[in-house]
Formats: C-alpha cells, sequence, structure tokens
C-alpha cells in the first residue's frame, strides 16, 4: 500500500540538470549543437492567445508556457517529476514536507535569471501564489493554491509555507503553475491589464520575439537558460486552424512538427509513409467527449442525457471517421491513470431505447417531429473549433441521429480563440465537442472540474464550465484531496468516475491517440502523457546536422 510518505516522495529525479530524452532513448544520437543553432517551425490548429500563464486558459496556450516560463518542477513522460526552478523534489525524506504535509520547504536554484537580466528569488515564488489567490486577479485556478498560508522567504533561494489542510494534490498542481516575475508585475496597477499579458517575460529556454496575431509567435533563444540548451535559435509557432492545411504544409515541408490535433485519422496512413518525415500515434491523456450546460433546462433533465447518449453511434465515429485510432472509453481519466475505472458500463447505440425514453418522461414530437416539454423544446446548439473536419464530420453524424429520435441539434462553430475564451469558461454555450485532459500532470484529482463550488459562471472560479453539481460527488472529490495513501483514492476517484458516468455528466466518445509529425532529423521530441502539449521540452530539441 502506497504511503503519504511515498506519495509525497515524488521522485529520485537528479537535483541538478535535465536528462536528454533523446540521448538516453538512443546512444547513437548526435550531441546537440555547441551554441543556438537553426529553427523549428511548430503547426497549431489553435491560436495561443493567453500569455499570462496563471490566467484562465487552454491547452494550446501551454505550447508558449513551457517555452516561455518554468514551474518548480514537471512531469516526464514517465510521471517522475523532473527539478526545474527548484534544485530538488520537495519530500520528507529531504526535509522539504513535513511528517503530516503541511509545512513544505522549497530550495531554489541559485543563478536564475529572468529574460531581463534580472535575478530569479523565491520573492517570485511568494509573488507568484499570492497574486493566484488575490480575489481581485483572473485567476485560471486557485485549487491547491488557497490552501497555502504564511509564506515566508528564508533566503533568495528558500521558502517555507503551511498547508491549511493536507492537500494530496498539489505537487502535481505546482508541475504545471509557471512562476511570475514580481519585479515586472508588482509595477502595474492591475496585473490584469498589464503590458506582461502580452509580451512576456519568463525564466524559461525561449523569450518572447513576436507575435504576429492570426499568424505566428516567433520566440528566440535565451542563451542565459538554466538549464541544458535551448539548442535552437528561434522557435516558430505558426497558427493553421484548418488542420487539411496544416497536413498539407507538414508534407511539402511548410512545418517541421504538426502539435495539438496533429494529423488527422484520415490523413495518417499516408503521413506514416512520407519520406523524411517520423509519424508516431501516441495515447494522450485527452478524451473527447460533448459537455452539456446544466444551466440550460433541456439538459436538466437525466432522460434527455440518456437519450442523447443511447444515440450516439460511437462505432461509426471511431471506426469511420477516426479510422479506428481511438479508443474507446466510459471515464473522463484516461486508461493509464492509476485511478482509471474500467468497470463502467459500455454505451450502446440504440435510438429505439432514445426514443422509448423519451416517450415515456413526456417528451412529445411536434407537427416538426422535434419534441417538446412543458413549453420546453428539445433543441440546442452544439459547437466546436471551426476547421477540425473530423470534428465536424461527428457533428453532422450525431445531428442525423439525434433528429431522428426528434432532437434539434444546430451546429454553431467558432474560432479555437472565440470559443474556449468567455464563451467556454463562462459557460455562454449550450453544448460542445471538445477534448479535455481531465488530469493533473499524473493525478487524477478533478476537483476543479467537478465540483459544485467551482463554477466559474457562478463563483469566479475552477473549470467546472457544464455547472454540474452532485452533493455525493463533492464529497468523494474533496475527500481525494485529504487523503495520501493511493489505494484509497483509488477508491474514492473509481466512486466519482461512476457517479459522473451515471449522471452523464459529460457524454464521453473515446480516449485520443494523437497521430503527430516531425521532420526526419529532429532530435529531442519526446510525447509525455503528462503534459498537455508535445512541445512540452522544445528547449531539448535540436537538428541532427
Amino acid at each position: 500500500m502506497t504511503t503519504r510518505r511515498t506519495l509525497i516522495k515524488l521522485s529520485a529525479a537528479s537535483a541538478f540538470g535535465f536528462p536528454r530524452l533523446a540521448a538516453a532513448q538512443n546512444p547513437a544520437v548526435p550531441p546537440p549543437p555547441a551554441a543556438p543553432k537553426g529553427q523549428v517551425i511548430i503547426g497549431m490548429s489553435q491560436e495561443p492567445t493567453k500569455f499570462n500563464p496563471l490566467f484562465p486558459a487552454i491547452e494550446v496556450d501551454q505550447g508558449v508556457w513551457w517555452q516561455v516560463f518554468s514551474p518548480l518542477w514537471a512531469p516526464d513522460p514517465k510521471g517522475d517529476m523532473l527539478p526545474r526552478l527548484a534544485r530538488e523534489i520537495p519530500s520528507v525524506e529531504n526535509g522539504g514536507i513535513s511528517e503530516d504535509g503541511l509545512t513544505w520547504r522549497i530550495r531554489l536554484r541559485e543563478g536564475v535569471k529572468w529574460h531581463d537580466g534580472e535575478p530569479f528569488t523565491a520573492d517570485d515564488v511568494k509573488y507568484t501564489i499570492d497574486l493566484i489567490n488575490n480575489p481581485d486577479f483572473r485567476a485560471g485556478s486557485r485549487t491547491g493554491h488557497s490552501s497555502v498560508k504564511d509564506i515566508k522567504v528564508v533566503s533568495p533561494t528558500e521558502l517555507t509555507w503551511r498547508m491549511e489542510r493536507p492537500y494530496a494534490t498539489y505537487a502535481a498542481i505546482l508541475a504545471w503553475t509557471f512562476i511570475v516575475p514580481k519585479h515586472v508585475l508588482e509595477k502595474s496597477s492591475d496585473p490584469n491589464t498589464a503590458p506582461f499579458n502580452g509580451a512576456p517575460i519568463g525564466t524559461g529556454p525561449f523569450r518572447w520575439g513576436e507575435r504576429v496575431a492570426g499568424d505566428h509567435i516567433t520566440l528566440l533563444a535565451n542563451t542565459s537558460y538554466f538549464g541544458d540548451g535551448p539548442h535552437l535559435e528561434r522557435l516558430i509557432i505558426k497558427y493553421i486552424p484548418d488542420l487539411t492545411v496544416m497536413y498539407t504544409q507538414f508534407r511539402t515541408g511548410e512545418i517541421d512538427h504538426t502539435s495539438l490535433q496533429g494529423i488527422t485519422a484520415d490523413h495518417y496512413a499516408e503521413a506514416s509513409k512520407l519520406k523524411d518525415r517520423v509519424v508516431s500515434l501516441n495515447k494522450t491523456a485527452f478524451v473527447e467527449n460533448i459537455q452539456m450546460n446544466f444551466g440550460n433546462k433541456v439538459f436538466a433533465d437525466p432522460v434527455v442525457r440518456q437519450a442523447l447518449y443511447y444515440a450516439i453511434n460511437k462505432p461509426a465515429i471511431i471506426g469511420a471517421i477516426y479510422y479506428g485510432l481511438p479508443t474507446p472509453t466510459e471515464s473522463f481519466l484516461p486508461r493509464q491513470s492509476w485511478a482509471f475505472n474500467g468497470d463502467l458500463p459500455a454505451q450502446a447505440y440504440d435510438p429505439k431505447k432514445a426514443n422509448d425514453l423519451l416517450d415515456a418522461a413526456g417528451w412529445a414530437r411536434g407537427a416538426d417531429g422535434i419534441r417538446a416539454k412543458d413549453g420546453v423544446k428539445l433543441e440546442f446548439t452544439n459547437s466546436t473549433t471551426a476547421g477540425n473536419h473530423t470534428r465536424e464530420q461527428t457533428q453532422q453524424l450525431m445531428q442525423q441521429d439525434w433528429r431522428g429520435i426528434g432532437v434539434s441539434m444546430k451546429i454553431n462553430n467558432m474560432p479555437a480563440a472565440v470559443i474556449w475564451g468567455d464563451f467556454y469558461h463562462y459557460s455562454h454555450f449550450d453544448s460542445v465537442m471538445v477534448a479535455n485532459d481531465f488530469m493533473t500532470a499524473s493525478d487524477p484529482d478533478v476537483y476543479e472540474r467537478f465540483a459544485s463550488d467551482q463554477i466559474p459562471a457562478k463563483s469566479g472560479q475552477g473549470r467546472n464550465t457544464i455547472q454540474y453539481a452532485n452533493p455525493k460527488v463533492d464529497a468523494l472529490l474533496k475527500e481525494g484531496t485529504k487523503v495520501f495513501e493511493q489505494d484509497k483514492r483509488k477508491g474514492l476517484y473509481q466512486q466519482a468516475q461512476k457517479l459522473i458516468r451515471d449522471d452523464l455528466a459529460v457524454l464521453p466518445l473515446h480516449q485520443i491517440s494523437s497521430a503527430e509529425g516531425i521532420k526526419a532529423g529532429l532530435i529531442g521530441y519526446a510525447p509525455n502523457v503528462n503534459t498537455q502539449i508535445n512541445c512540452w521540452n522544445c528547449g531539448d530539441w535540436y537538428w541532427a546536422s
């Protein structure tokens, strides 16, 4: 059984330096250049728009954050934590965490500098946590951070704090918390509108170059970086909203890497045969799902959610649209998670059952064939990222199948920067088709995703954008943050998965396998199921010649 001691001990990783993943995987890999050389162009189908890493944002923004900023530590592909700004991972054994899990001591690297040359210190870590907890700041999430009290700066390279209560997930949360510069942001009267938010300054391997909105972002080598690298002179993140166009540009050599949604399933077989290209099918933590806004009266009726799920033709979606690449699932957690519940009931495509349920619940068809009950018509919109043709095909198939059970679903797709901004965060949607990584690094805590006090439209915090509320789920998820023993936590999260599946809080479609490509000769690319984007380590990348 995993104990509090062994759970808190996150990693036995070296306190200094980062392992070169490419060299570890293949000793014949040539060494990196002595100085930054060349560039890599990364194609992304969604445009990064949030450059303050503490703001509410979506996964694509992390493609910038991992390059410009640094967390205290970061998860590697195996789920182990690697020191970044911290010298070591705090544990009971090294004196970094007390036996009761309440007192933390963080020891930081010496000699780290911000991109503007100012020294990084413990004051920056304290400022970052304090800023997140400032109610006037538009923080993406205060989960975990709100339990931190009495932060004390012991020296420029050491600080301590007290946890208000034991919080099993906090180490994983810190692995995804990027530290911001106090000396820059404190000069602004309002950090929410600071110039920093459009031209960030960090400690990461790349520094800000330029942004041409709607086209690209250029990042430049930080030659004063505290870790190995960077080995590239420039990193260009190119916005290509149409996935077919992205694939074409990868095939013709205009981009070097297809990131975030990568190569669509219908192009995978062809892409795998391209000369001088390396294409991999990577397991991800992302689960493609339909999310319904519980603030909409249509979705408040559980019978409607059940009928909609029965009428989704999952075999056709996975087999015909996605060429069998994804894995069917009934959970919001990936199969790779230690808390995954593999005993949830499998969805059956059964339009007759869907019709029978709606008939029995009093949803009667009108003259136009669309059902209604108590003056509420069974109609709504579904939105997703414009230009994603596999999702568009899925929408069209669902639209047809749902029409067959008396449901009118209109399609209203938008550019990524629009749909995944306030429209999604503050629950302005009826329903969305979205891929979510519900975990935090390798931790299965989903409190801010499903707890009833984590609804941004009501409380201004959290990521429960579907406005779901179930007191039993609240209790399980709250307990899951207090318990350190992994076996006990596993039981709590498996119960929560069952309740959420029974409620159909989300309609899970499949766990995504991402087909991504790189040009042959690019070294350092390392898919990581514990991060939300596979260009998390671009500081390690370089060309073989």
